[in-house]
């Protein structure tokens, strides 16, 4: 059986740890019939457009993407070619699992947690305006449709894949109203699901209990802001950004990409670590259903890192992107 998919390599380390996780899912066996399409600067200079056409059009008939990471300017250019896809795909649900890797020193290791995050609205709608000059107001906008079907979502995760407990990080003690709304919502679909433990925390007291004790947590459910700052946090627990797959899912497509930056400084280089995308990519796989493949690259991974003597530079050794990509390529071949 093959699939077809939309793959968008990005900038900077894009292409290079992209096509070494396109090596290791064709090692697979399994047939891809891509179709590759530049997005943010790139495109505007061939296209006049951020998201070309042909892009969104692959993606509504593939209704799956693999994406690598795509630079954003800092206070200005364009807007955010991340958000812009969640939110022209009802891409609401964006979902990234925290696990340890083998071989990589962390203060803790064990740590299996699932950020679930709202991914269309909040501070993120991007709503700004200045009031008058010197001043300028920006709008979160939560919604209890938006806040009611990610609350679902990660609910309906938990009971599938026998997760226990999910905690809805908040600052409704400050932002009664707007994250209130999304507790009501949370709580509201909780009591559809009685076997899961259901708990709230506020924010600024669930970072400082990350750092103590990750282990206290399962699921954390959350609006998109918070969700951006704690997912980044929980990656730093296992070893940084370079080993966190992402995902984003709606109702009828999903976009699974590395949550990493662009790197430019090692653009080119044949350094990157493909991790991230790698991992991304084994999320596809299940949404695929491909599971049989998604546990061969998943093994092969491990035993990579159990090795340690083909890691890339960020995580102490020297092979290069390729190198690396082959050494998982060998390894899914010695299970067979």
């Amino acid at each position: 059986m093959g699939y077809k998919i939309t793959l968008i390599p990005g900038d900077g380390i894009g292409p290079e740890v992209i096509k070494a996780t396109v090596r290791i899912l064709e090692a697979t066996g399994i047939k891809f019939d891509w179709e590759s399409f530049a997005a943010g600067a790139e495109a505007f200079e061939k296209y006049k457009e951020y998201i070309p056409k042909e892009l969104s059009e692959s993606i509504e008939r593939t209704r799956v993407g693999l994406k690598g990471p795509v630079t954003t300017p800092i206070g200005g250019g364009f807007s955010s070619i991340n958000v812009e896809l969640r939110k022209r795909f009802e891409l609401y649900a964006n979902f990234r699992p925290i696990r340890n890797l083998p071989h990589i020193p962390t203060r803790y290791p064990g740590v299996d947690l699932i950020v679930v995050r709202e991914n269309t609205e909040g501070l993120y709608s991007g709503i700004e305006h200045e009031v008058v000059p010197g001043v300028v107001e920006s709008l979160k906008i939560i919604t209890e449709k938006a806040s009611t079907r990610v609350s679902q979502f990660a609910f309906e995760y938990a009971r599938k894949n026998k997760r226990k407990k999910i905690h809805s990080i908040h600052k409704a003690n400050i932002m009664k109203m707007s994250d209130g709304l999304f507790l009501r919502c949370s709580r509201a679909v909780s009591k559809e699901y009685p076997e899961i433990t259901y708990g709230e925390h506020i924010v600024d007291n669930t970072c400082m209990q990350l750092v103590m004790n990750p282990y206290q947590y399962d699921m954390l459910l959350m609006e998109n802001f918070y969700g951006d700052i704690l997912s980044d946090l929980c990656a730093g627990l296992v070893g940084g950004l370079g080993l966190v797959p992402g995902a984003n899912f709606g109702d009828s497509c999903a976009i699974f990409e590395a949550v990493h930056g662009s790197a430019p400084d090692i653009a080119g280089k044949n350094v990157a670590n493909p991790t991230a995308v790698v991992r991304s990519a084994l999320l596809m796989l299940g949404h695929l259903g491909e599971h049989a493949a998604a546990a061969q690259i998943s093994n092969a991974l491990d035993a990579v890192y159990n090795d340690g003597s083909k890691l890339t530079r960020d995580v102490g050794g020297s092979a290069g992107t390729l190198e690396f990509a082959d050494s998982v390529i060998e390894a899914m071949a010695s299970q067979t």
